[in-house]
């Protein structure tokens, strides 16, 4: 029989192996991403930032779900799905790629994983990319094999991670370098552990290969993590979008092409290797883009919370773009956002407007990341 107060939209949303810990921690309301549940409100998004920025939180983010590519000629195919140069990739390194499609638009934004030679893993935003994947193999005459293996990544971020980390895994933990990954085991629990995250903080992924053992390594991380104040929470908006970090679907979708979010470095048309998007994407260097991702910050009273559309912004009476994604940052006390904009209008300093029913609200255009640029916090030891 089904409980009264179970969470429930159907057995075709999955559930990660850890929701049933995450409700027992206190999560109050779920999202869908990747066709699974993810938590998204343990009760005060405000108390979940400072718990994230002061000491740690631990977040379910199985919802991250992998699209595993093998066989000889992985290496060849996975270049194919995305314009960032891999040549130099390393076994055990990961990187941010996008993964864009004909017209140079871009379908996910994930985190690559290499864990073999040939045998690579795509953290995916919310997206099926695993039914692009497959559909690109059929006729990309390539020996490969792309699947969605039994993997569930949990995220331990914030300052006291690394002390929760060393509790777990001894001393040696420290030498894992930002965005690199390590083969471990926790008291038999397999797992693949990478210095990564959504955060813009120091923190790391523990991706569990054994779904059956979600609840008892749930358990085992927070026991570690009570000396040093861990806490369950859910990733955060807040400190995302201080980070300027996107969120896809919000900040960036298949009209969105890599150059408008200014993420030059993660595309080379001019490398030898052939991907989807190639020739679009060199078009579009050569032309400029017309549009452009900027920070805001927007003078009105603290926002109460996130918000749920896109806001329409505008300059002398005309609608010149939107904005994305908006907070209130109660570290630095103001209400920022992030924002798509024509690039006439996406000037540091430039004055915009959010039309409202009580009047226009001030919007002014102004450097991203909104906190620690450079990352320090994420990349220091």
């Amino acid at each position: 029989m089904e409980k009264e107060d179970e969470f429930g939209f159907g057995t075709q949303i999955r559930k990660s192996p850890y929701f049933d810990a995450t409700v027992r921690w206190g999560a109050k309301g779920f999202s869908v991403y990747n066709h699974m549940y993810i938590p998204r409100d343990f009760r005060d998004p405000v108390q979940n930032f400072w718990n994230l920025v002061n000491d740690a939180i631990l977040c379910d983010v199985a919802a991250e779900r992998q699209v595993e590519i093998t066989g000889p000629d992985a290496a060849k195919f996975m270049q194919s799905l995305t314009p960032r140069d891999l040549s130099e990739m390393a076994v055990g390194q990961c990187k941010y790629i996008m993964i864009t499609n004909e017209d140079g638009g871009i379908l996910n934004d994930p985190i690559l994983l290499r864990l073999a030679e040939n045998h690579f893993w795509i953290s995916l935003a919310d997206t099926d990319i695993l039914l692009w994947a497959q559909g690109v193999a059929v006729h990309a005459g390539l020996d490969v094999s792309i699947r969605e293996p039994d993997v569930s990544p949990l995220q331990l971020q914030g300052p006291q991670s690394g002390e929760v980390m060393k509790k777990l895994f001894g001393e040696s933990i420290m030498d894992l370098r930002y965005y690199w990954l390590r083969e471990l085991e926790l008291d038999g629990i397999p797992l693949i552990v990478s210095r990564t995250g959504w955060s813009s903080e120091l923190g790391y992924e523990l991706y569990l290969l054994d779904g059956t053992r979600g609840d008892e390594l749930w358990e085992k991380i927070m026991a570690a993590g009570e000396p040093f104040g861990l806490k369950p929470g859910h990733t955060s908006t807040i400190r995302r979008i201080e980070g300027g970090m996107l969120s896809y679907h919000a900040d960036a979708d298949s009209s969105t092409n890599p150059y408008e979010l200014g993420m030059d470095r993660l595309v080379n048309p001019d490398m030898d290797a052939d991907f989807i998007g190639k020739a679009a994407l060199k078009r579009i260097r050569a032309n400029g883009v017309s549009r452009k991702e900027v920070g805001l910050r927007i003078d009105t009273a603290p926002l109460k919370k996130p918000n749920t559309r896109f806001w329409p912004l505008s300059k002398d009476g005309n609608t010149v773009g939107k904005v994305t994604s908006a907070v209130y940052s109660p570290r630095l006390e103001q209400n920022i956002a992030l924002a798509m904009v024509a690039i006439e209008h996406a000037e540091i300093g430039t004055e915009l407007e959010i039309p409202t029913t009580s009047g226009p609200v001030k919007a002014t255009v102004v450097e991203k990341p909104f906190f620690d640029p450079k990352k320090q916090k994420a990349t220091s030891s």
